[in-house]
């Protein structure tokens, strides 16, 4: 299936958001520097814990604080939030080309968010020294991206080059 083959839909940010939600959100965005952010973004996620806006930027918290735990998480959060919004396992492991198909039709921006949360997912994992999860989720989204869309190939190649050496 070819990933870039879509017209214009909306967007995991493009969706409604409480208004309280979206002050939070200004909030941690200007609470970052003093650390009020965390606490910020924990709030917004008890009011709003299948929002993927809110969980995109825990998770960017977390990633750019270095705590790869948390963002993993999180990213673990987002995954079962769009699969369950696609009718799709939140197994990734249960993944295949029929049920790829399927969500393409119901959304395709949503169904490349989810991969690329999948790939954040495996990044993840291979910095946290899980390098073989983490090489067997790159495997089953390059086995879903048939064109290689997602860059998954390329981030193998640097993986295996990394093993070999390390090695």
């Amino acid at each position: 299936m070819d990933l870039l083959n879509f017209e214009a839909q909306d967007l995991y940010f493009d969706g409604p958001i409480e208004p309280e939600v979206d002050r939070l959100l200004t909030l941690a965005s200007t609470g970052y520097a003093d650390g009020k952010a965390e606490s910020v973004l924990l709030q917004a996620l008890a009011q709003a814990p299948h929002s993927l806006l809110v969980l995109v930027a825990l998770y960017r918290y977390y990633y750019y604080q270095h705590r790869l735990s948390d963002a993993l998480e999180v990213a673990h959060l987002a995954l079962e939030v769009s699969a369950r919004r696609l009718g799709i396992p939140t197994d990734w492991n249960e993944l295949g080309e029929k049920q790829i198909g399927l969500a393409a039709l119901q959304s395709m921006t949503l169904l490349r968010f989810h991969l690329l949360a999948l790939k954040a997912a495996a990044y993840l994992l291979l910095r946290l020294g899980e390098e073989e999860e983490g090489k067997r989720l790159l495997g089953k989204l390059l086995e879903l991206d048939s064109h290689n869309r997602l860059g998954v190939r390329q981030l193998l190649d640097v993986v295996d080059g990394h093993l070999r050496v390390a090695g």
